[in-house]
């Protein structure tokens, strides 16, 4: 697969806690150069990134990266950065309530963060990394039922990424309409092509364009 294909599907993302304005903004001007599917920053840069960038596509997160507040707040939080002008959301589900068999609750949740995207994409993080196969396959079912537009692997800050595996899975329980996201270690252009030919149709990572740097 050819290098600018993989990039097209990827969200060039800086999300570390001490990213300052500085590394934001060289991010975003990566993922201009590389014309990569979105730039994913923390929520507080959007409106900085879309005054400076008016043609990237802005991702950011929502509830990142535990997932325990409140669905009240993360609705907020989505439509806050919405009005900065973020074009797509990922907001990390509440894991807690999964685990307690609160499937309620977490659909509920899903619903009431993509009816405040509206036309807007939003990815579902379930963090892979610290759920049962049974718990990975559940989440399939909700996310499908919920409208939301991408089952999203991980954080990467929950002690596991992506893995072929899990996206394998996703594959074989998602509904029709829902596409995935691999995030998390996606390290190299093998791995990007792997996880893209399993059924990845987005990667979240910042490698692949540091790869495509370095190759001039």
């Amino acid at each position: 697969m050819d290098i600018k294909e993989i990039l097209s599907k990827c969200d060039h993302t800086l999300l570390l806690q001490d990213a300052t304005w500085d590394d934001i903004k060289k991010t975003c001007k990566e993922a201009v150069e590389f014309e990569t599917a979105s730039v994913c920053i923390p929520p507080c840069y959007v409106k900085q990134a879309r005054e400076s960038f008016s043609e990237l596509n802005i991702c950011t997160v929502i509830g990142f990266p535990n997932g325990n507040s409140t669905t009240e707040s993360k609705v907020f939080e989505t439509e806050n950065a919405l009005a900065n002008g973020a074009d797509e959301i990922d907001m990390v589900i509440n894991i807690g309530m999964l685990k307690a068999g609160e499937y309620d609750y977490v659909l509920r949740e899903i619903e009431a963060i993509k009816s405040a995207c509206g036309e807007h994409i939003l990815k579902v993080i379930i963090e892979t990394c610290l759920l049962t196969e049974a718990e990975k396959i559940k989440m399939c079912e909700l996310v499908t039922k919920s409208g939301a537009d991408y089952i999203k692997t991980s954080t990467g800050f929950g002690g596991g990424g992506a893995t072929f595996e899990d996206v394998a899975l996703f594959a074989k329980h998602i509904g029709s309409g829902v596409k995935i996201k691999a995030a998390g270690g996606i390290s190299s252009l093998e791995d990007a092509e792997k996880f893209i030919s399993l059924g990845a149709s987005r990667l979240g990572t910042s490698r692949i364009v540091k790869i495509a740097k370095n190759r001039g």
